[in-house]
């Protein structure tokens, strides 16, 4: 027969083990941050929180995840904030966009292609005379289709402002600027790869001769005419185009960059200014607002429908051109197939520590960006994580729930 005692010290007991299991649920691993949903099937919350995990164990030190859906909004997190605090990856923080800025750069100049102030088939020499000469290149040849499609076969200025991939070559050159024109004579050092309009090579410095257009067309900036005629009606009023200013706003998960393979991993928030500060990669923001951007791009809020049909022409991309199997190039924007069938429109950028991918069903109806925010020297390790992140946008985009 079981004592009033005993029975006593056995609910007692039950009690306390019921009090840890609802404080073991309640605090959270600073590893790993569970997605939210306003509001979603937990299917699709929970498949987006698997794969942001996925990622993180691959090595990235922080992940971030928004998708947009007809049903609402899902978000993950992933790793830490930064390796120094282990705070958690902030939700919606500030973003360096690298090189979707291309695709904002690249809408602006369809628009002026759509007001007839520009021509998809006039030459860089026609537009800005003598800029593009030198080691065999010749703007008369370069057509402003062929910047913004990656088929004018000039080289890349960045071997250039970065010739050797070493800590030291950061920190010691990080704050140094160039002028747009100065990024283009270093380019015109080299040779151009191949004839204009032959072959596809991504090449950072066509997106700066299209921001020197859109100012020698309108007389004014890359960046006020984005403001103008983007981010203000949008209302988009967590993007910006910070130009050399070096700060991210609060907050942000902090970037690092491992420069060696058996190297630490160097904090690279500050970004490498000879390379982010233009028309090629520049601007910063949100999830919230890339996701929005996407979205009227794609519903037609910013182009005419000529236009757009312009910017989603694409041309086929070599195999190692670092893209998955089947992407192509349009204006600004690639063409990637789904595994469901199908396929999705966007862009990434990158830079020194740091990855955003932002992408959309051809529909509009899906939208995901995501961000990594450390990158590896080992190329396998990249790989995987590269690997990783295209799985993660095609299950989200994928899904029909």
């Amino acid at each position: 027969m079981i004592s009033p005692r005993s029975r006593l010290s056995a609910v007692v007991l039950v009690l306390v083990l019921v009090l840890v299991l609802v404080l073991a649920l309640a605090v959270s691993s600073p590893l790993s941050a569970a997605a939210s949903a306003t509001p979603h099937p937990s299917g699709t919350s929970w498949s987006v929180q698997r794969d942001a995990d996925a990622l993180r164990d691959t090595g990235v030190t922080g992940v971030a995840v928004r998708l947009e859906t007809p049903r609402g909004t899902v978000t993950a997190r992933s790793g830490v904030g930064d390796l120094v605090t282990h705070r958690p990856v902030p939700k919606d923080g500030y973003l360096r966009l690298g090189s979707t800025t291309k695709t904002f750069v690249a809408t602006v100049v369809l628009q002026l292609v759509g007001e007839k102030r520009l021509s998809l088939d006039q030459t860089v020499e026609q537009l800005l005379p003598g800029v593009v000469s030198g080691a065999g290149n010749d703007g008369r040849t370069i057509t402003v289709r062929d910047l913004l499609q990656h088929t004018s076969g000039l080289s890349d200025y960045i071997s250039e402002v970065f010739p050797e991939p070493s800590a030291q070559t950061y920190f010691t050159h990080r704050w140094r600027a160039y002028k747009p024109q100065e990024l283009v004579a270093l380019a015109m050092r080299h040779e151009p790869a191949f004839p204009a309009g032959t072959r596809w090579v991504y090449s950072n410095t066509n997106y700066v001769l299209a921001g020197m257009i859109i100012e020698k067309i309108t007389g004014r900036t890359w960046e006020q005419q984005v403001h103008d005629r983007i981010l203000r009606p949008l209302g988009l009023e967590h993007t910006d185009t910070p130009g050399t200013r070096p700060f991210l706003p609060h907050p942000h998960t902090a970037d690092y960059q491992q420069f060696a393979a058996d190297g630490p991993m160097t904090d690279t928030t500050i970004p490498y200014r000879p390379f982010d500060s233009g028309a090629d990669g520049s601007m910063t923001g949100t999830a919230r607002d890339l996701n929005r951007f996407l979205t009227a791009l794609v519903d037609g809020r910013l182009l005419k429908p000529a236009e757009f049909a312009a910017m989603r022409t694409t041309v086929p991309m070599p195999q190692d051109s670092g893209h998955p199997a089947g992407t192509r190039d349009g204006l600004g924007l690639f063409s990637t197939p789904l595994s469901c069938g199908g396929g999705y429109l966007g862009h990434g950028g990158s830079g020194f520590g740091y990855v955003v991918h932002a992408a959309t069903t051809t529909d509009g109806r899906r939208t995901v960006t995501v961000s990594a925010h450390s990158r590896p020297a080992d190329p396998q390790t990249a790989d995987r994580q590269e690997d990783a992140l295209r799985n993660l946008i095609d299950h989200a985009l994928c899904r029909t729930t």
